[in-house]
């Protein structure tokens, strides 16, 4: 069975409550969740100023196919009212898929494994803490070592919630 990971990320209104709904809706149309990182409040990535992201990573067991995930996470992304208005603009709940266990996939709707993934410190810090043994399919190297020679020196933070 392949290995599946996702990235949520919020940074408009209750981040934590976007980043509760997002699992639920996952969860129920998506894939069973496996398991869930923390949660990392983290820069944001781009030259758009705006405010930190909330992050976590979460392994799935999907429910169907890749391209049937896909438009799963674009419907749950409208449901809870994203607004698709700039690229790496502000947004309610971002959902992306990172890997897929060994597939390669390059369409123009869907890219596996997500092609800046090895550039985005708040993507590889949460995915670490649930795979760090997992292998890139193309990169051949493991999500820690990725991690490691990441080039992005944004802040990532674990939040504590409690």
């Amino acid at each position: 069975m392949s290995r599946v990971f996702l990235l949520l990320g919020s940074n408009l209104g209750d981040r934590f409550t976007a980043l509760e709904k997002a699992r639920h809706h996952i969860s129920r149309e998506a894939g069973r969740i496996i398991t869930p990182s923390s949660i990392f409040q983290t820069a944001a990535w781009g030259d758009i100023p705006q405010p930190d992201f909330y992050n976590q990573a979460i392994e799935i067991q999907p429910f169907k196919g890749p391209q049937d995930t896909l438009q799963q996470i674009l419907d749950i992304e409208t449901t809870m009212g994203r607004e698709r208005l700039e690229k790496w603009g502000s947004r309610l709940i971002d959902i992306d898929i990172l890997l897929w266990g060994d597939l390669r996939i390059q369409q123009p709707d869907l890219i596996i494994p997500h092609a800046f993934l090895p550039m985005r410190r708040f993507a590889l810090t949460p995915l670490a803490e649930i795979a760090p043994e997992v292998v890139h399919p193309v990169l051949n190297k493991t999500v820690a070592e990725l991690l490691a020679e990441c080039p992005d020196e944004l802040p990532v933070t674990r939040v504590d919630l409690l």
